[in-house]
Order: structure tokens, then sequence, then C-alpha cells
């Protein structure tokens, strides 16, 4: 390791959970922060006061008070695209210019949807929502988490270039009565631009009068919505600034807001610009995001562990795993540092997950008695999300609870097979209800988490070059046909689609 303080991270010497316990009665007050609706509890991982302290001297080597400062300045923290990341300023915290430019466009899309709530564009039921990747992820969990019977139009995401899932939301939609929201940055992506296309279509057949006046687009590139038809009194941008897996924040938050009002929407910002508030200005020994992304440092580059597990014990957060797929790993799965040299050792583990007690009938075998160390992450609610009997909830929270304490713990048996080897590690978050302002922060600090994670390795999070290759090589297919490719791939052609 090149690194001098993960060099000495990585010869500290491993005790058991059940040792650390033991030897520290002050464990919890150390490693139980709370933040607003959140609590975070790391008591459950193998972080001590030693690598706390070596974690530290890494943030230190690494700069990361700097790079905060300039990440919250608007500075070109994407120095790979020369671009600042500024998805912070859309929730009001961040350099005053693009607070204030976030702030216009806010109004803005507060302005259309107070129209569309007069129902200038025609009664309204149904919001077809076409986009992919982080404009399509984002509303996509905001809508699901915080909907419930709320909810003031059908909403249907679709991102999927397969045409069953677009043809499923449009069989449930009236086309007279449904908006249209196109949501790409550069108004250029492939699937996209082919199902908002067929979106199109669908309504012309059905008879409906003018139904580019029924389409809003959410971009970053307003002129190339322009050209494809749209009006610019219809047209949400956001800025370049704003990377797309942060942009639910900006006029892609848009569904959200319409579906949940705009009072919701804005308290999602609320809360998301109070765990940045948290980030900006708390000290690193009790900032909750860095905290958490030295456990995530000490179990993927210290110890090796190649995945991340990460289970919602509330069926409203089932699209949370999803969601930070994306968020982690493709923001922190590169191979080189900010000055193009390759990265001395493993970057973002492979994140994975579910939902509550449904994934313990499917993957806890592997989490109890693998052979594959994999720290995991709970996520509870105090409050319930239904109203039926306190049981199911009580039950629910139990089952979480006790999870984590069978990782640790484990148990003996004389029974090989029977036998559980504990000393395995799990966080859990517990926030006070899934509701705009919680679930806002909770998005922030993963938000956080992954900026301070490629801190402490050095690399850029704000790039995602390794998306590009596969689409470059599909293009090629289309426009040249299968020529020059590897007997495989030239074979699957030919089988699939006759060429």
């Amino acid at each position: 390791m090149s690194s001098p303080a993960l060099a000495a991270l990585a010869a500290l010497p491993q005790a058991e959970l059940k040792t650390i316990f033991e030897s520290d009665p002050d464990r919890l007050s150390k490693l139980v922060l709370s933040h607003g609706p959140l609590r975070f509890d790391w008591s459950k991982t193998h972080l001590t006061d030693d690598l706390v302290d070596g974690f530290l001297k890494l943030a230190q080597e690494q700069d990361f008070t700097g790079r905060r400062e300039a990440l919250f300045a608007g500075e070109a923290v994407n120095n790979t695209e020369g671009r600042a990341a500024e998805h912070t300023a859309q929730r009001g915290v961040g350099n005053a210019d693009s607070v204030a430019l976030a702030k216009a466009l806010h109004n803005r899309t507060r302005a259309l949807i107070d129209a569309i709530e007069a129902e200038a564009l025609g009664p309204i039921r149904h919001i077809l929502h076409i986009g992919i990747g982080g404009s399509a992820l984002g509303p996509d969990l905001i809508v699901d988490a915080l909907g419930g019977d709320g909810m003031r139009y059908d909403v249907a995401i679709v991102s999927n270039v397969d045409g069953t899932a677009l043809e499923k939301a449009m069989d449930a939609f009236d086309p007279d009565a449904t908006l249209i929201a196109i949501a790409s940055k550069t108004f250029t992506t492939s699937e996209t631009m082919l199902n908002a296309a067929s979106a199109i279509n669908w309504m012309v057949e059905a008879g409906v009068e003018d139904p580019y006046g029924k389409v809003i687009a959410l971009t970053a590139a307003p002129d190339k919505a322009m050209e494809w038809g749209v009006d610019e009194t219809r047209i949400l941008p956001f800025p370049e600034s704003v990377g797309g897996r942060y942009s639910l924040w900006s006029s892609i938050g848009f569904p959200a807001a319409l579906a949940l009002g705009w009072d919701a929407f804005e308290s999602l910002l609320e809360g998301a610009a109070a765990m940045d508030r948290h980030f900006q200005l708390t000290d690193p020994r009790e900032n909750i995001p860095l905290i958490a992304a030295f456990v995530d440092q000490y179990y993927a580059r210290v110890l090796g562990c190649e995945t991340r597990a990460l289970f919602a014990y509330d069926e409203r957060l089932a699209l949370l795993p999803s969601y930070l797929q994306q968020l982690e790993m493709e923001s922190n799965g590169k191979s080189v540092k900010l000055d193009g040299s390759p990265v001395d050792g493993p970057t973002a583990p492979i994140t994975w997950g579910g939902v509550g007690t449904d994934a313990q009938h499917a993957v806890f075998q592997l989490l109890h008695q693998g052979t594959i160390l994999t720290p995991v992450e709970f996520i509870a609610s105090i409050e319930p999300g239904n109203a039926l009997d306190p049981a199911h909830h009580r039950a629910l929270l139990v089952n979480c609870f006790a999870q984590g304490a069978a990782l640790m713990r484990g148990k003996d048996n004389a029974d090989p097979a029977r036998a559980y080897a504990g000393n395995r590690p799990s966080t859990t978050i517990l926030m006070d209800d899934v509701n705009p302002e919680a679930l806002g922060a909770l998005i922030a600090f993963y938000e956080h988490r992954t900026f301070a994670n490629a801190v402490l390795m050095g690399i850029n999070p704000y790039d995602q070059f390794g998306v590009e290759l596969g689409k470059e090589i599909a293009k090629s297919i289309e426009a040249n046909g299968p020529t020059g490719f590897d007997p495989s791939t030239m074979a699957l052609i030919e089988i699939a689609l006759g060429e």
C-alpha cells in the first residue's frame, strides 16, 4: 500500500466483536451518532479507537477537509470533466450563485406544477416518467417510498428500453389524461429517446390532440428538448454541474413533486440540506458520513471484502438497494486516482441487498454460515408504514435487531452444520419514520458517504466513463451492422437478429 496511513491501519491487530464490546464499556457512546430523525449504530462493526485514529490520519493525508471545502465551494471536483458537483446547491447549501440559480429553477418547477394542477394542460390523472439511470432511480425511490395513500396522480416510471415495460405502463393509463415527463440530462440518451418516441406514437394513435403539448422535458440541454418538439414553457432545466445520479433534487424530481405535492418535495430538500450542513461543518471525529466511510474502507481496503449488503426492514424502502447500487458503484467503481495513476488496492465493493424478512429466507444462510465475510447494513423505521395490527411492525423490527445480534454473537454447536461462527459485522440505521425529511437526510448521507470514500481512496466519484464502451458498441452495431466483432458476438447477433 503506497499510503502510509493505510499501511498503518492494515498493521493494527484484529479483535473479535464480542471481545471489543467487553473491553470498551463506552462503545455505544462513541459509535452511535444521531442526526435529526436518523440514528446510526456502528458498534457492531470492528471499528475501534485505534482504527478511528488511523482513519483520521488517512483523511488528513488525503486532504479530506480541503476536498470537502472544494465540493461546497462549487470548484471543479470532477477533474476529468472539468466540472463542479453541485447537487447540494439544489438543497440550498453551497456556492451562493449556484444556490440562487437552483432556487430560481425550483420556482419555475413549482409554477409549472401549479399550472398543471389548475388543468392548464387539461385534466391529468397519470404521469408517465421516462428516463434511465439517475433520471429514473431517484424519482422512482421517492415516489415508491413516500407515495402510499397520499399520491395525487398515478405514476409510472419507465427506464428499460425493453418495450414490455413501456407497454405495461401505457396499457394502464388513459392517453388523454396522461402527462409525459422525459428526463435526460443531454436529451440524447438513446434508450430514453426511443421510449419517448414510442410514447408519443401511443398518443397519436389514440387520437390525442397535440401530444407534444402533454410533454414536460427535464434536462440540462433545453435547446435539444426544443429541437425534439417540446415548447420552452414546458422545459424544466437543471445545471450541467448536477450529475445524473445526484439529480433527484433538481427538476428530475418533478414527478415526485407533482405526485406528492410541493410541500413534501420541499421537506425532502430540507432534510437533505440538514445533512449537508452536518457534513460540511462537523469535525471529522463526529462526522456521520465520514465515520461510515471509515467502516467501508476498513472492510473493503483492509480486510478485502468484495461486497456490502444492505437490507431495508421497511417495504417503503424496497428500491433503496437499487438506488445505492448506482450511486456507490458508478461513483467509486474506478481503477485510477485523481492524477490518473493506478489505485493501490480495491475500490468500491459490490452493493447488493433486499427487503426485510424476505431476504432472511433467501440470502442470510450465506451471511451467517458462508465463507465470504460480508458487512451488512440494516435500515429500519420506528414508525410503521401501515395501519394493521402493531404486531406486524413489532415482528419486523424484532427480526431486524435479532439478525444483527446473531451475526455478531454466533453460536457454538457440536454439529458443525449447526454452528455459527459469529464475529460478522453489521451497521444499523434507525429512522424515526419514512417521511420526506428523514428520507432526504438519508439519501444525502449516502451521497456524502460515497464522496468521503472517494476522498479516502484519492479517486474522482463524479465521472462514469465505464458505462460508455458498451453503449458505443451497441450504436456501432445499429449503424454499421455486425462487422468486426469476435465470433461469439457475431453468432449471437446472427441467431437472435438474423443479421
